[in-house]
């Protein structure tokens, strides 16, 4: 009988030894409970709230640094959208002409950035500066996305789907037929094949974008008339559900512009800060300048009277283009360095490369149309206009009387005129393409592109999830994009 009183006496022990350490870990449990409820309860919140804010801090620390930024490439797609045109490079006109202009393979080395330039007699910085063609951009962007660093194998991961189709190349073998059902058919042959993919069924393809190399009105051709300009690429309904940025947009809100690529593309940030640094400390000897060629068959264009206006002045540099002077980025940037304003009238379209390459060279621009850069580049310049460049009204060719140009920038002040350049060469890092095979410490012109992209498909998901239609305000005509509002007259 001894031993069954031993065993329950040992239990009655352990009992009283391990009852009050339940009911103090029950007690703690409830304070813990009610803390995270917000309820205080003096000295214990502070060692609890500190516990808690640790707990926080590991949940940070693990998070997906990639959440909400993964993009999915659509490589997949057939190679006669895409690889076949470099493959096949020496029969693409390295021009937006339909002339003999030389074959399109010089012009992709480097990975689209072009031959290097290896003598810039002083005027470049000659490691990080190429020989780029302005309307290589689709061929840029793809090799810079291979390089993303939140790319995603899986599609039901990603944010936004990128689809590497080559569109300006593409349009650019049958831009000329007056066969209409030949000049649309591979952009009808694509979004066939893109919009029977697995990809497109979970936004019926708002969530795709590709980009351009030419303006897109090459693709907005509105009527079946075989007279009229472009194919119809951006009309066809499936593409209306996706985004294409390109160096100049339309009307449309899904036509997004972002910058045409420049001559250069820093490897490093430190390539940046010496060319910002080198161009900040550059006599300007010219009050303005004007680099291009005149459109004596464009009724509307000012570039004649800009060129009188030059010619006229003793401020003014004039740089008249053709091919051998203005392909060549030294002859431009000589004359856009020893300048303290760069005239940026619209070229064939209403945007130029020539605007950018006044950025790079800390000239201010001065434009003549809001449509050149204020309601193109939303994503890349601020909004506020008046802090990087100066803006001369021109409706019609005959508001632009002489002497105007010259007397208005004569009219700024020195102050005003140093708080734009510096504001002009702090955009410098934001409006250039870096060297593909590496990669900024700073956003770049690529960087800016891809965070707009996700945002407006965001934007997208924020709208179905709301219960609203999608397609209101998605691909919608916007007409005062052209136009001149009151508050840039001022």
């Amino acid at each position: 009988m001894e031993k069954p009183l031993a065993r329950k006496s040992s239990q009655e022990v352990w009992s009283g030894i391990l009852a009050p350490f339940f009911i103090l870990c029950l007690v703690l449990l409830c304070l813990s409970y009610s803390t995270l409820l917000g309820v205080t309860n003096g000295v214990n919140l502070l060692v609890i709230k500190q516990v808690h804010t640790i707990n926080i801090w590991k949940i940070n620390h693990t998070e997906d640094s990639c959440a909400n930024r993964y993009i999915y490439i659509h490589e997949g797609l057939p190679a006669r959208f895409n690889y076949d045109f470099l493959n096949n490079c020496e029969s693409l006109s390295a021009g937006t002409c339909n002339c003999n202009t030389p074959n399109m393979c010089p012009h992709l080395v480097n990975l689209g950035l072009g031959p290097q330039v290896n003598d810039s007699e002083g005027v470049l910085a000659n490691k990080s500066w190429f020989k780029t063609n302005p309307y290589l951009l689709e061929v840029i962007f793809h090799n810079k996305m291979k390089r993303y660093e939140c790319l995603t194998k899986n599609s039901s991961l990603a944010s936004a789907i990128y689809v590497p189709f080559y569109p300006s190349m593409d349009v650019g073998v049958h831009l000329w037929d007056s066969n209409l059902t030949i000049r649309d058919s591979s952009a009808r042959d694509y979004v066939k094949w893109l919009s029977g993919q697995p990809e497109w069924m979970k936004m019926w393809g708002r969530d795709h974008f590709f980009v351009s190399g030419r303006i897109a009105w090459d693709f907005r051709r509105e009527r079946d008339n075989s007279s009229d300009w472009g194919s119809k690429l951006r009309f066809l309904p499936e593409s209306m559900n996706m985004t294409m940025l390109s160096i100049e947009g339309g009307r449309w809100k899904n036509d997004i512009a972002i910058p045409y690529p420049t001559n250069f593309h820093p490897a490093k940030d430190s390539e940046v800060v010496q060319w910002q640094n080198r161009v900040r400390e550059q006599e300007r000897r010219y009050l303005f300048s004007f680099v291009g060629a005149p459109r004596p068959h464009q009724q509307t264009s000012i570039r004649g009277k800009l060129i009188d206006h030059c010619q006229a002045s003793t401020n003014c540099k004039f740089l008249h283009c053709d091919e051998k002077k203005c392909g060549n980025p030294v002859t431009v940037m000589r004359v856009f360095k020893s300048s303290v304003y760069c005239l940026q009238p619209g070229g064939d379209s209403y945007t130029r490369r020539s605007a950018f390459d006044a950025f790079l060279a800390g000239c201010i621009p001065v434009f003549f149309h809001p449509a050149t850069a204020y309601t193109q580049y939303l994503w890349h310049l601020p909004k506020n206009h008046t802090k990087f460049s100066v803006f001369i009204p021109v409706r019609d060719v005959e508001d632009l009387k002489e002497g105007l140009i010259e007397k208005v920038l004569l009219g700024i002040s020195k102050d005003k005129e140093v708080a734009m350049r510096e504001e002009v060469i702090r955009l410098i890092p934001k409006l250039v393409y870096a060297n593909p095979r590496s990669r900024l410490g700073t956003q770049d012109a690529f960087d800016i592109a891809v965070q707009g992209i996700l945002e407006r498909i965001e934007n997208v998901r924020k709208v179905i999830r709301e219960g609203r239609d999608p397609s209101i305000g998605f691909a919608d005509e916007d007409n005062d994009k052209f136009k001149f509002p009151e508050t840039l007259d001022s």
